[in-house]
Protein backbone atom coordinates (compact mmCIF):
# COMPACT_ATOMS: atom_id res chain seq x y z
CA UNK A 1 0.00 0.00 0.00
CA UNK A 2 1.64 3.28 -0.98
CA UNK A 3 -0.76 6.10 -0.27
CA UNK A 4 -1.00 8.70 2.45
CA UNK A 5 2.49 8.06 3.84
CA UNK A 6 1.71 4.39 4.47
CA UNK A 7 4.27 3.06 1.96
CA UNK A 8 6.61 1.84 4.71
CA UNK A 9 4.12 -0.71 6.12
CA UNK A 10 1.96 -3.50 4.80
CA UNK A 11 -0.99 -5.44 6.17
CA UNK A 12 -0.44 -9.18 6.46
CA UNK A 13 -2.24 -12.11 8.06
CA UNK A 14 -0.52 -13.04 11.28
CA UNK A 15 -0.82 -16.67 12.40
CA UNK A 16 -3.36 -17.02 15.20
CA UNK A 17 -3.73 -13.23 15.50
CA UNK A 18 -5.59 -12.20 12.34
CA UNK A 19 -4.36 -9.13 10.50
CA UNK A 20 -1.17 -7.35 11.54
CA UNK A 21 1.27 -4.72 10.26
CA UNK A 22 4.71 -5.47 8.89
CA UNK A 23 7.65 -3.09 8.24
CA UNK A 24 8.66 -2.62 4.59
CA UNK A 25 12.00 -0.99 5.46
CA UNK A 26 14.41 -0.55 8.35
CA UNK A 27 13.53 1.77 11.23
CA UNK A 28 15.69 3.04 14.08
CA UNK A 29 14.53 4.04 17.59
CA UNK A 30 12.55 7.31 17.44
CA UNK A 31 11.66 7.04 13.72
CA UNK A 32 8.05 7.85 12.85
CA UNK A 33 6.79 4.78 10.98
CA UNK A 34 3.56 6.52 10.02
CA UNK A 35 1.33 9.38 11.15
CA UNK A 36 -2.44 9.06 10.81
CA UNK A 37 -5.20 11.66 11.22
CA UNK A 38 -8.37 10.45 12.98
CA UNK A 39 -11.10 8.92 10.81
CA UNK A 40 -13.43 10.49 13.40
CA UNK A 41 -12.90 11.77 16.96
CA UNK A 42 -14.85 13.43 19.79
CA UNK A 43 -14.11 15.10 23.15
CA UNK A 44 -15.31 13.29 26.31
CA UNK A 45 -18.70 14.41 27.66
CA UNK A 46 -17.20 15.76 30.90
CA UNK A 47 -14.69 18.03 29.09
CA UNK A 48 -16.60 19.40 26.10
CA UNK A 49 -16.31 23.04 27.27
CA UNK A 50 -12.60 23.04 28.23
CA UNK A 51 -11.02 21.11 25.32
CA UNK A 52 -10.88 22.24 21.67
CA UNK A 53 -13.09 19.93 19.57
CA UNK A 54 -10.62 20.07 16.66
CA UNK A 55 -7.10 19.70 18.08
CA UNK A 56 -8.00 18.40 21.58
CA UNK A 57 -5.77 20.94 23.34
CA UNK A 58 -6.80 22.21 26.76
CA UNK A 59 -7.20 25.99 26.58
CA UNK A 60 -8.12 28.73 29.04
CA UNK A 61 -10.56 30.50 26.73
CA UNK A 62 -12.37 28.77 23.93
CA UNK A 63 -14.78 30.08 21.27
CA UNK A 64 -18.20 28.45 21.28
CA UNK A 65 -20.09 27.49 18.10
CA UNK A 66 -22.81 30.13 17.78
CA UNK A 67 -25.26 27.68 16.20
CA UNK A 68 -25.39 24.60 18.47
CA UNK A 69 -23.74 26.23 21.53
CA UNK A 70 -22.11 22.84 22.18
CA UNK A 71 -18.79 22.71 20.30
CA UNK A 72 -15.78 24.75 21.46
CA UNK A 73 -12.65 25.75 19.50
CA UNK A 74 -9.26 27.40 20.13
CA UNK A 75 -9.90 29.98 17.43
CA UNK A 76 -11.23 30.51 13.89
CA UNK A 77 -8.55 28.22 12.41
CA UNK A 78 -9.76 25.27 14.46
CA UNK A 79 -13.40 26.18 13.90
CA UNK A 80 -12.97 26.29 10.11
CA UNK A 81 -11.03 23.01 10.14
CA UNK A 82 -13.89 21.38 12.08
CA UNK A 83 -16.77 22.51 9.87
CA UNK A 84 -16.83 19.52 7.48
CA UNK A 85 -17.18 17.13 10.45
CA UNK A 86 -19.28 19.43 12.62
CA UNK A 87 -21.84 20.65 10.05
CA UNK A 88 -24.26 17.68 10.32
CA UNK A 89 -23.63 17.35 14.05
CA UNK A 90 -24.41 21.05 14.54
CA UNK A 91 -27.90 20.86 13.02
CA UNK A 92 -28.62 17.45 14.61
CA UNK A 93 -27.80 18.79 18.12
CA UNK A 94 -30.03 21.84 17.52
CA UNK A 95 -32.94 19.60 16.43
CA UNK A 96 -32.38 17.02 19.18
CA UNK A 97 -32.23 19.80 21.79
CA UNK A 98 -29.03 18.55 23.46
CA UNK A 99 -25.77 16.78 22.68
CA UNK A 100 -25.87 12.98 23.05
CA UNK A 101 -23.11 10.98 24.79
CA UNK A 102 -19.57 10.71 23.37
CA UNK A 103 -20.25 7.18 22.04
CA UNK A 104 -23.31 8.32 20.07
CA UNK A 105 -21.49 11.44 18.82
CA UNK A 106 -18.53 9.37 17.60
CA UNK A 107 -20.76 6.79 15.87
CA UNK A 108 -22.70 9.62 14.17
CA UNK A 109 -19.49 11.30 12.95
CA UNK A 110 -18.35 7.98 11.47
CA UNK A 111 -21.74 7.50 9.73
CA UNK A 112 -21.76 11.04 8.30
CA UNK A 113 -18.27 10.45 6.92
CA UNK A 114 -19.50 7.19 5.34
CA UNK A 115 -22.49 9.10 3.91
CA UNK A 116 -20.07 11.64 2.34
CA UNK A 117 -17.31 9.30 1.17
CA UNK A 118 -18.73 5.76 1.15
CA UNK A 119 -17.48 2.96 3.41
CA UNK A 120 -14.68 1.78 1.11
CA UNK A 121 -11.02 2.60 1.66
CA UNK A 122 -10.61 6.20 2.79
CA UNK A 123 -7.55 8.10 1.56
CA UNK A 124 -4.38 6.85 3.27
CA UNK A 125 -6.21 3.95 4.97
CA UNK A 126 -5.00 0.37 4.67
CA UNK A 127 -8.40 -1.02 5.70
CA UNK A 128 -11.99 0.19 5.46
CA UNK A 129 -14.30 0.83 8.41
CA UNK A 130 -16.37 -2.16 7.25
CA UNK A 131 -13.35 -4.45 7.66
CA UNK A 132 -12.46 -3.42 11.21
CA UNK A 133 -13.20 -5.99 13.93
CA UNK A 134 -16.22 -5.34 16.13
CA UNK A 135 -16.17 -8.37 18.52
CA UNK A 136 -19.94 -7.97 19.05
CA UNK A 137 -20.24 -11.78 19.15
CA UNK A 138 -17.86 -11.84 22.15
CA UNK A 139 -19.87 -9.29 24.17
CA UNK A 140 -21.14 -10.40 27.57
CA UNK A 141 -24.71 -9.67 28.77
CA UNK A 142 -23.79 -6.27 30.25
CA UNK A 143 -22.02 -5.15 27.07
CA UNK A 144 -24.94 -6.31 24.90
CA UNK A 145 -27.32 -4.29 27.08
CA UNK A 146 -25.11 -1.18 26.70
CA UNK A 147 -24.98 -1.76 22.94
CA UNK A 148 -28.80 -1.90 22.68
CA UNK A 149 -29.08 1.33 24.70
CA UNK A 150 -26.51 3.03 22.44
CA UNK A 151 -28.30 1.88 19.25
CA UNK A 152 -31.67 3.17 20.57
CA UNK A 153 -30.17 6.56 21.54
CA UNK A 154 -28.40 6.77 18.18
CA UNK A 155 -31.67 6.21 16.28
CA UNK A 156 -33.37 9.00 18.27
CA UNK A 157 -30.52 11.41 17.46
CA UNK A 158 -29.87 10.44 13.82
CA UNK A 159 -31.68 12.87 11.45
CA UNK A 160 -34.36 11.35 9.14
CA UNK A 161 -32.90 13.23 6.12
CA UNK A 162 -29.45 11.59 6.56
CA UNK A 163 -28.64 8.21 4.97
CA UNK A 164 -30.36 5.44 6.92
CA UNK A 165 -28.35 2.40 8.09
CA UNK A 166 -29.52 -1.05 9.21
CA UNK A 167 -29.41 -2.11 12.88
CA UNK A 168 -26.67 -4.65 12.23
CA UNK A 169 -24.44 -2.03 10.60
CA UNK A 170 -25.04 0.47 13.42
CA UNK A 171 -24.12 -2.29 15.92
CA UNK A 172 -20.94 -2.96 13.89
CA UNK A 173 -19.91 0.70 14.23
CA UNK A 174 -20.48 0.68 18.00
CA UNK A 175 -18.50 -2.57 18.25
CA UNK A 176 -15.63 -0.97 16.30
CA UNK A 177 -15.65 2.00 18.71
CA UNK A 178 -15.69 -0.32 21.72
CA UNK A 179 -12.72 -2.40 20.53
CA UNK A 180 -10.72 0.14 18.55
CA UNK A 181 -11.47 3.52 20.12
CA UNK A 182 -8.10 5.18 20.77
CA UNK A 183 -7.55 7.48 23.77
CA UNK A 184 -6.73 11.08 22.84
CA UNK A 185 -4.81 13.14 25.40
CA UNK A 186 -4.33 16.86 25.96
CA UNK A 187 -1.15 18.57 24.70
CA UNK A 188 0.79 17.59 27.83
CA UNK A 189 -0.16 13.94 27.37
CA UNK A 190 -1.18 13.68 31.03
CA UNK A 191 -4.98 13.52 30.78
CA UNK A 192 -7.26 11.50 28.52
CA UNK A 193 -9.63 14.01 26.92
CA UNK A 194 -11.33 12.22 24.02
CA UNK A 195 -11.67 9.17 21.83
CA UNK A 196 -11.00 8.62 18.13
CA UNK A 197 -10.89 5.86 15.52
CA UNK A 198 -7.66 5.36 13.54
CA UNK A 199 -8.12 2.42 11.11
CA UNK A 200 -4.40 1.87 10.34
CA UNK A 201 -3.39 1.87 13.99
CA UNK A 202 -6.10 -0.74 14.68
CA UNK A 203 -4.10 -3.20 12.55
CA UNK A 204 -1.09 -3.18 14.91
CA UNK A 205 -1.17 -6.26 17.13
CA UNK A 206 -0.34 -6.30 20.82
CA UNK A 207 2.91 -7.39 22.44
CA UNK A 208 3.73 -6.79 26.11
CA UNK A 209 7.30 -5.88 25.04
CA UNK A 210 6.52 -4.04 21.78
CA UNK A 211 8.87 -2.57 19.17
CA UNK A 212 6.64 0.52 18.65
CA UNK A 213 4.77 3.09 20.69
CA UNK A 214 1.85 5.35 19.80
CA UNK A 215 1.84 9.03 20.66
CA UNK A 216 -1.01 11.46 20.14
CA UNK A 217 0.22 14.73 18.62
CA UNK A 218 -2.21 17.66 18.80
CA UNK A 219 -0.64 19.30 15.74
CA UNK A 220 0.61 22.83 15.24
CA UNK A 221 -1.97 25.03 13.58
CA UNK A 222 -0.31 28.30 14.68
CA UNK A 223 2.10 27.71 11.79
CA UNK A 224 -0.67 27.51 9.18
CA UNK A 225 1.37 29.11 6.41
CA UNK A 226 4.67 27.43 7.12
CA UNK A 227 6.30 24.06 6.67
CA UNK A 228 5.76 23.40 10.39
CA UNK A 229 1.97 23.28 10.01
CA UNK A 230 0.77 19.86 11.14
CA UNK A 231 -2.63 18.31 11.64
CA UNK A 232 -3.80 16.56 14.77
CA UNK A 233 -2.71 12.93 14.35
CA UNK A 234 -1.33 9.83 16.01
CA UNK A 235 2.26 8.79 15.34
CA UNK A 236 3.51 5.21 15.38
CA UNK A 237 7.14 5.48 16.50
CA UNK A 238 9.87 2.81 16.60
CA UNK A 239 11.23 1.93 20.08
CA UNK A 240 14.03 -0.32 18.89
CA UNK A 241 15.70 -1.23 15.60
CA UNK A 242 13.14 -2.79 13.24
CA UNK A 243 14.17 -4.74 10.13
CA UNK A 244 12.16 -5.08 6.91
CA UNK A 245 9.60 -7.90 7.35
CA UNK A 246 9.38 -7.52 11.18
CA UNK A 247 5.88 -7.31 12.63
CA UNK A 248 5.07 -3.89 14.14
CA UNK A 249 3.62 -4.26 17.63
CA UNK A 250 2.28 -1.92 20.32
CA UNK A 251 1.27 -2.62 23.92
CA UNK A 252 -2.44 -2.28 24.73
CA UNK A 253 -1.78 -2.38 28.51
CA UNK A 254 0.81 -1.08 30.97
CA UNK A 255 3.66 -3.56 31.40
CA UNK A 256 3.84 -2.98 35.17
CA UNK A 257 1.77 -6.05 36.03
CA UNK A 258 2.62 -9.75 36.27
CA UNK A 259 1.94 -11.73 33.08
CA UNK A 260 -1.16 -13.46 34.49
CA UNK A 261 -2.77 -10.10 35.33
CA UNK A 262 -1.91 -8.62 31.94
CA UNK A 263 -3.37 -11.66 30.19
CA UNK A 264 -6.59 -11.39 32.24
CA UNK A 265 -6.92 -7.71 31.36
CA UNK A 266 -6.28 -8.34 27.64
CA UNK A 267 -8.80 -11.19 27.55
CA UNK A 268 -11.47 -9.13 29.31
CA UNK A 269 -11.01 -5.96 27.26
CA UNK A 270 -9.79 -7.18 23.89
CA UNK A 271 -11.00 -10.81 23.75
CA UNK A 272 -7.69 -12.54 22.99
CA UNK A 273 -5.12 -14.69 24.80
CA UNK A 274 -1.72 -13.03 24.82
CA UNK A 275 0.97 -15.40 23.54
CA UNK A 276 3.86 -12.93 23.54
CA UNK A 277 7.29 -14.08 24.70
CA UNK A 278 7.06 -12.16 27.99
CA UNK A 279 3.73 -13.77 28.91
CA UNK A 280 4.66 -17.29 27.78
CA UNK A 281 7.96 -17.28 29.68
CA UNK A 282 6.68 -15.01 32.49
CA UNK A 283 9.72 -12.78 31.93
CA UNK A 284 10.25 -10.22 34.73
CA UNK A 285 7.44 -11.72 36.89
CA UNK A 286 10.11 -12.71 39.44
CA UNK A 287 11.28 -9.06 39.64
CA UNK A 288 7.71 -7.76 40.01
CA UNK A 289 7.04 -10.15 42.90
CA UNK A 290 10.54 -9.90 44.44
CA UNK A 291 10.95 -10.37 48.20
CA UNK A 292 13.84 -9.41 50.48
CA UNK A 293 16.74 -11.84 50.22
CA UNK A 294 19.45 -12.68 52.75
CA UNK A 295 19.56 -13.62 56.45
CA UNK A 296 16.04 -12.84 57.59
CA UNK A 297 14.24 -13.87 54.38
CA UNK A 298 10.51 -13.50 55.10
CA UNK A 299 8.24 -16.56 55.15
CA UNK A 300 5.70 -17.17 52.33
CA UNK A 301 2.94 -16.42 54.87
CA UNK A 302 4.44 -13.01 55.73
CA UNK A 303 4.81 -12.13 52.03
CA UNK A 304 1.16 -13.09 51.43
CA UNK A 305 -0.01 -10.93 54.36
CA UNK A 306 2.02 -7.88 53.30
CA UNK A 307 0.84 -8.22 49.68
CA UNK A 308 -2.79 -8.34 50.85
CA UNK A 309 -2.17 -5.37 53.17
CA UNK A 310 -0.72 -3.45 50.17
CA UNK A 311 -3.80 -4.22 48.02
CA UNK A 312 -6.16 -3.09 50.82
CA UNK A 313 -4.11 0.09 51.36
CA UNK A 314 -4.21 0.92 47.62
CA UNK A 315 -8.02 0.79 47.78
CA UNK A 316 -8.06 3.12 50.80
CA UNK A 317 -5.61 5.45 49.02
CA UNK A 318 -7.85 5.64 45.93
CA UNK A 319 -10.81 6.58 48.12
CA UNK A 320 -8.80 9.28 49.95
CA UNK A 321 -7.47 10.67 46.63
CA UNK A 322 -10.98 10.88 45.20
CA UNK A 323 -11.92 13.02 48.19
CA UNK A 324 -8.77 15.15 47.88
CA UNK A 325 -7.52 14.05 51.33
CA UNK A 326 -3.84 14.21 50.43
CA UNK A 327 -2.45 14.23 53.98
CA UNK A 328 -4.42 11.04 54.62
CA UNK A 329 -2.87 9.54 51.44
CA UNK A 330 0.63 10.34 52.74
CA UNK A 331 -0.18 8.75 56.13
CA UNK A 332 -1.45 5.56 54.42
CA UNK A 333 1.65 5.40 52.18
CA UNK A 334 4.05 5.78 55.12
CA UNK A 335 2.26 3.04 57.11
CA UNK A 336 2.29 0.73 54.11
CA UNK A 337 5.99 1.35 53.34
CA UNK A 338 6.85 0.52 56.95
CA UNK A 339 5.26 -2.91 56.51
CA UNK A 340 6.60 -3.45 52.97
CA UNK A 341 10.26 -2.46 53.43
CA UNK A 342 11.45 -5.43 55.56
CA UNK A 343 9.54 -7.90 53.32
CA UNK A 344 9.27 -6.85 49.67
CA UNK A 345 12.14 -6.51 47.18
CA UNK A 346 13.09 -3.18 45.54
CA UNK A 347 11.34 -4.08 42.25
CA UNK A 348 8.14 -5.47 43.80
CA UNK A 349 5.19 -3.81 42.01
CA UNK A 350 3.23 -3.24 45.23
CA UNK A 351 6.17 -1.38 46.75
CA UNK A 352 6.67 0.59 43.50
CA UNK A 353 3.00 1.60 43.35
CA UNK A 354 3.11 3.01 46.87
CA UNK A 355 6.43 4.80 46.17
CA UNK A 356 4.93 6.34 43.02
CA UNK A 357 1.81 7.66 44.80
CA UNK A 358 3.82 8.88 47.82
CA UNK A 359 6.32 10.81 45.68
CA UNK A 360 3.57 12.40 43.55
CA UNK A 361 1.39 13.49 46.48
CA UNK A 362 4.30 14.70 48.63
CA UNK A 363 5.57 16.80 45.68
CA UNK A 364 2.12 18.35 45.38
CA UNK A 365 2.20 19.14 49.12
CA UNK A 366 5.68 20.66 48.55
CA UNK A 367 7.39 18.16 50.86
CA UNK A 368 10.07 17.76 48.24
CA UNK A 369 12.89 16.08 50.15
CA UNK A 370 10.83 13.10 51.28
CA UNK A 371 9.20 12.98 47.82
CA UNK A 372 12.62 12.91 46.12
CA UNK A 373 13.75 9.94 48.22
CA UNK A 374 10.68 7.91 47.23
CA UNK A 375 10.89 9.05 43.59
CA UNK A 376 14.53 7.88 43.36
CA UNK A 377 13.63 4.41 44.66
CA UNK A 378 10.64 4.22 42.30
CA UNK A 379 12.81 5.09 39.27
CA UNK A 380 15.52 2.58 40.28
CA UNK A 381 12.84 -0.13 40.34
CA UNK A 382 11.19 0.98 37.07
CA UNK A 383 14.55 0.96 35.23
CA UNK A 384 14.94 -2.76 36.00
CA UNK A 385 11.40 -3.62 34.80
CA UNK A 386 10.36 -1.39 31.89
CA UNK A 387 11.67 -1.42 28.33
CA UNK A 388 14.43 1.26 28.28
CA UNK A 389 12.40 3.31 25.77
CA UNK A 390 9.00 3.15 27.46
CA UNK A 391 6.94 6.37 27.46
CA UNK A 392 5.58 5.75 30.99
CA UNK A 393 9.12 5.20 32.25
CA UNK A 394 10.16 8.50 30.60
CA UNK A 395 7.31 10.38 32.28
CA UNK A 396 8.11 8.84 35.70
CA UNK A 397 11.81 9.77 35.37
CA UNK A 398 10.80 13.32 34.38
CA UNK A 399 8.57 13.61 37.46
CA UNK A 400 11.41 12.34 39.68
CA UNK A 401 13.82 14.83 38.09
CA UNK A 402 11.51 17.78 38.73
CA UNK A 403 10.98 16.62 42.34
CA UNK A 404 14.76 16.46 42.95
CA UNK A 405 15.19 19.89 41.35
CA UNK A 406 12.52 21.37 43.64
CA UNK A 407 14.21 19.70 46.62
CA UNK A 408 17.44 21.55 45.79
CA UNK A 409 19.18 18.29 44.81
CA UNK A 410 20.47 19.81 41.61
CA UNK A 411 22.96 17.10 40.58
CA UNK A 412 20.47 14.23 40.82
CA UNK A 413 17.68 16.44 39.40
CA UNK A 414 19.68 17.38 36.31
CA UNK A 415 20.77 13.76 35.76
CA UNK A 416 17.18 12.48 35.90
CA UNK A 417 15.90 15.27 33.63
CA UNK A 418 18.61 14.36 31.04
CA UNK A 419 17.66 10.68 31.32
CA UNK A 420 13.95 11.48 30.82
CA UNK A 421 14.81 13.71 27.84
CA UNK A 422 16.72 10.91 26.11
CA UNK A 423 13.72 8.54 26.52
CA UNK A 424 11.05 11.06 25.44
CA UNK A 425 13.07 12.09 22.37
CA UNK A 426 12.43 8.54 21.14
CA UNK A 427 8.86 8.03 22.41
CA UNK A 428 7.45 11.52 21.78
CA UNK A 429 9.90 13.16 19.34
CA UNK A 430 11.65 16.54 19.61
CA UNK A 431 8.63 18.69 18.66
CA UNK A 432 6.16 17.30 21.23
CA UNK A 433 5.18 19.85 23.95
CA UNK A 434 6.39 17.53 26.74
CA UNK A 435 9.82 17.12 25.12
CA UNK A 436 10.04 20.89 24.58
CA UNK A 437 9.21 21.48 28.27
CA UNK A 438 11.93 19.02 29.22
CA UNK A 439 14.46 20.73 26.97
CA UNK A 440 13.81 24.02 28.80
CA UNK A 441 14.26 22.26 32.17
CA UNK A 442 17.42 20.57 30.94
CA UNK A 443 19.00 23.91 29.96
CA UNK A 444 17.88 25.54 33.22
CA UNK A 445 19.18 22.72 35.47
CA UNK A 446 22.45 22.57 33.53
CA UNK A 447 22.99 26.27 34.19
CA UNK A 448 22.14 25.84 37.90
CA UNK A 449 24.43 22.80 38.13
CA UNK A 450 27.37 24.81 36.76
CA UNK A 451 26.70 27.52 39.32
CA UNK A 452 26.47 24.87 42.08
CA UNK A 453 29.79 23.31 41.05
CA UNK A 454 31.55 26.69 41.03
CA UNK A 455 30.25 27.83 44.41
CA UNK A 456 27.83 25.77 46.47
CA UNK A 457 27.33 28.48 49.08
CA UNK A 458 26.42 31.10 46.46
CA UNK A 459 24.12 28.66 44.68
CA UNK A 460 22.06 28.01 47.83
CA UNK A 461 21.98 31.74 48.68
CA UNK A 462 20.68 32.60 45.21
CA UNK A 463 18.21 29.73 45.32
CA UNK A 464 16.89 30.93 48.68
CA UNK A 465 16.48 34.47 47.36
CA UNK A 466 14.74 33.22 44.21
CA UNK A 467 12.30 31.13 46.25
CA UNK A 468 11.45 34.10 48.47
CA UNK A 469 10.72 36.31 45.47
CA UNK A 470 8.71 33.86 43.45
CA UNK A 471 6.22 31.27 44.46
CA UNK A 472 7.83 27.92 43.79
CA UNK A 473 6.32 26.21 40.78
CA UNK A 474 3.76 23.92 42.36
CA UNK A 475 3.42 20.43 40.96
CA UNK A 476 0.06 19.73 39.29
CA UNK A 477 -2.58 18.28 41.57
CA UNK A 478 -2.19 14.50 41.66
CA UNK A 479 -4.51 12.83 39.18
CA UNK A 480 -6.79 10.06 40.34
CA UNK A 481 -6.63 8.48 36.91
CA UNK A 482 -3.91 6.29 35.53
CA UNK A 483 -1.99 7.87 32.63
CA UNK A 484 -4.02 7.56 29.41
CA UNK A 485 -3.95 3.97 28.13
CA UNK A 486 -3.68 3.15 24.45
CA UNK A 487 -7.24 2.18 23.66
CA UNK A 488 -10.31 3.73 25.25
CA UNK A 489 -12.58 1.16 26.87
CA UNK A 490 -16.00 2.21 28.11
CA UNK A 491 -16.08 1.10 31.74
Amino acid sequence: MTKGGMESVEVFTSEGKGRGLKAQKEFLPGDVIFAEPAYAAVVFDSLTHVICHTCFKRQERLHRCGQCKFAYYCDRTCQRAAWLNHKNECSAIKKYGKAPTENIRLAARIMWKIEREGSGLAEGCLVSIDDLQNHVDNFGEEEKKDLRTDVESFLEYWPPQSQQFGLQYISHIFGVISCNGFTLSDQRGLQAVGVGVFPNLCQANHDCWPNCTVIFNNGNHEAVRSMFHTQMRIELRALSKISPGDELTVSYVDFLNVSEERRKQLKKQYYFDCTCEHCKKQIKDDLMLAVKEGEGKPSAETVKDVTQFSKDTLEKINKARMEGLYHEVVKLCRECLKKQEPVLGDTNIYLLRILSIASEVLSYLQMFEEAADYAKRMVDGYLKIYHPNNAQLGMAVMRAGVTHWHAGLIEAGHGLICKAYSILLITHGPSHPITKDLEVMRVQTEMELRMFQQNEYMYYKMREAALKNQKIQVMPEPSNEAPPGLFHKKE
